[in-house]
């Protein structure tokens, strides 16, 4: 693929993971300051990566978890969360990948990403929202 056809298969790709929504706000906020990185993320990322025949969007979504959790990437974390269930993860999924991440990423890092998680597999009705003590 040459970079216009690297650009185009990202941006495919980025839509049908991230959402029209998501990619929508990301390119009506884009910036002459940002705009070149935001067609390194789609051509490079969405396109050269997220294209590739090696590991299928399921897999792909388990090791971003993994990695955005471990280094507290908590935005993009959420972000990816709904990304991920778009790719077909479960909520239990998702569990087992951040109780990975509580091994070998450390508890404080899984703790955070597991009440990023929660927070937004609740807002999406995934699953049930935690009840407030004074409930």
């Amino acid at each position: 693929m040459d970079d216009v056809e690297r650009y185009e298969a990202g941006m495919r790709v980025r839509r049908e993971v991230l959402g029209d929504r998501h990619v929508d706000a990301a390119a009506a906020a884009t910036t002459a300051f940002t705009e070149d990185f935001q067609e390194l993320v789609t051509r490079y990322a969405w396109g050269a990566i997220w294209t590739r025949d090696g590991l299928d969007r399921h897999t792909r979504s388990c090791i971003t978890l993994s990695m955005l959790a471990a280094l507290g990437h908590h935005e993009e974390l959420a972000m990816h969360v709904r990304a991920a269930v778009r790719n077909g993860l479960t909520a239990a999924e998702i569990g087992e990948v951040l109780l990975q991440v509580a091994v070998y990423a450390g508890v404080p890092a899984a703790n955070r990403a597991f009440a990023v998680a929660n927070e937004v597999l609740a807002a999406d009705g995934v699953v049930t929202p935690a009840r407030r003590p004074d409930e």
